[in-house]
């Protein structure tokens, strides 16, 4: 079985259910370290939630991954609110700076169960530029946001 397969076993996707998403660049390569880029992946976050396929809870963009946290909307699958949107980050990003590859292929996704899992996942979310030693205050951090803070 190949390993995209393995990934895919037993993803379940439920209207206005939580998940946790992990989307990892090409390569493990740091593409996600220039503003113009981390703005138009915002943008298009911002673009899904308009179409209202998903709302982001969380978010915050590392140098080579992205952590998002979404309610999935009610009219598309994860898998095609994801497919949606690294193909548009994909497209726009290359015709506009030229970068060929953005993403590995697949990505990794936790269905949230309870609020404290909820609440957990935001929390690491946003702790990760501190976890990775990024920086020693979320707030000096620009590339993430949470409807939790304000």
């Amino acid at each position: 079985m190949h390993r995209s397969d393995l990934l895919r076993k037993g993803r379940v996707s439920l209207i206005n259910r939580f998940y946790s998403i992990t989307l990892v660049a090409h390569k493990r390569e740091d593409k996600f370290i220039s503003i113009d880029i981390n703005r138009l992946i915002i943008k298009e976050m911002k673009n899904i939630e308009d179409q209202k396929a998903a709302k982001t809870i969380a978010f915050v963009i590392m140098p080579n991954h992205v952590h998002w946290l979404i309610q999935l909307g009610n009219e598309k699958s994860l898998s095609d609110v994801i497919k949606s949107f690294k193909g548009r980050c994909s497209k726009t990003i290359r015709d506009r700076l030229g970068v060929q590859k953005l993403w590995q292929r697949n990505y990794y996704d936790h269905m949230i169960r309870n609020e404290d899992d909820l609440l957990n996942n935001a929390r690491y979310i946003i702790a990760n530029p501190l976890r990775a030693k990024i920086v020693d205050k979320v707030a000096l951090y620009p590339y993430w946001d949470c409807i939790y803070i304000k």
